[in-house]
């Protein structure tokens, strides 16, 4: 079986330079996601408190390696430290409780979800919203939070760390004055939001980026956005004997970006994972660089409204 290449981490690990995305994967659906993407290749499986599904995802992984299809140092388990939890004392709590949501003993990458912490009431609520329906912010320090995610390192229970909607200066702040450095800053990354000054800014720091969103949500039937649709990106697409999706993934891989496009359907997950047999020349990805905007699917608008001083998207990157 083909695995993915991977790229090697600023502490030694490794990660693969593809990885599955469950967000909205709930129920049964992201078990069966899950497994049918480690039975294709994938190894890299991202997910997240705010997703509610980490018992399936780590229901799906425990029972891969009960069969046999891989072992558990073979998978890249990616989750994410929920905005409710940034107060530093409650970070421990909330790894342990993840862990116990996945039923297995250490966690590969656990990412910052967001720079800007969300009120604590209780940990079903996630989205903690007063009368009038505004999100209530909280406004502890990100440092602080991620001094806290450091111990988890220390204590085993995670390998790596990261951080997701970072801008370039919140992560300087982090890396000025961190023990541990992060691995990873996850954002949205797609043709139409190329990311190239913030990823050649990781870069030069010895952070890789994830990009989330890669395929930038198709609707068919709005042919949106256009970098799936677009004739150009078909012509590439036929050239190769590849689909529109596969070409921008490629793409994605090419400019040094780590994809982890979601998906629930087993052919399309299957699909996307196909990329590793052909490359795409310069003006190719040229053709691909003509659709970058700048215009963000995930702009946080509930953050954003509210003018917090963690926003990460007031500045270019």
């Amino acid at each position: 079986m083909k695995l993915a290449p991977t790229v090697k981490l600023n502490n030694g690990y490794e990660m693969p330079v593809l990885g599955l995305g469950t967000y909205e994967s709930k129920n049964n659906e992201g078990e069966i996601a899950v497994k049918h993407a480690i039975d294709v290749g994938y190894r890299h499986i991202d997910t997240a408190y705010f997703y509610q599904n980490e018992g399936e995802v780590g229901k799906a992984i425990r029972e891969k390696i009960a069969e046999g299809v891989v072992k558990r140092e073979d998978i890249f388990l990616v989750t994410k430290l929920w905005n409710i939890h940034h107060e530093p004392e409650r970070v421990e709590g909330a790894c342990r409780k993840q862990l116990a949501n996945f039923g297995l003993d250490y966690i590969d990458l656990y990412l910052m979800h967001l720079p800007v912490g969300y009120k604590y009431v209780n940990e079903e609520t996630l989205l903690p919203k007063d009368e009038a329906d505004v999100l209530q912010l909280s406004d502890v320090d990100y440092l602080d939070t991620y001094k806290a995610m450091e111990k988890l390192v220390k204590l085993g229970l995670v390998r790596s760390i990261g951080v997701s909607n970072f801008n370039s200066e919140q992560l300087q702040r982090v890396l000025d004055n961190c023990e541990i450095k992060p691995v990873t800053n996850q954002v949205e990354c797609s043709p139409a939001l190329n990311q190239k000054k913030l990823t050649a800014f990781c870069k030069e720091r010895g952070v890789t980026l994830t990009a989330y969103s890669p395929l930038g949500r198709p609707k068919p039937d709005e042919q949106k956005p256009e970098f799936v649709y677009s004739p150009k990106v078909k012509a590439i697409a036929e050239k190769y004997g590849k689909t529109a999706p596969q070409i921008v993934l490629k793409y994605l891989v090419a400019i040094g970006v780590i994809p982890i496009p979601k998906s629930s359907n087993t052919e399309r997950i299957s699909e996307n994972f196909n990329i590793f047999d052909f490359e795409l020349n310069s003006e190719e990805i040229e053709v691909l660089d003509s659709f970058h905007t700048g215009e963000r699917l995930v702009p946080f608008n509930l953050i954003k409204g509210q003018n917090h001083k963690y926003y990460p998207f007031a500045i270019e990157f």
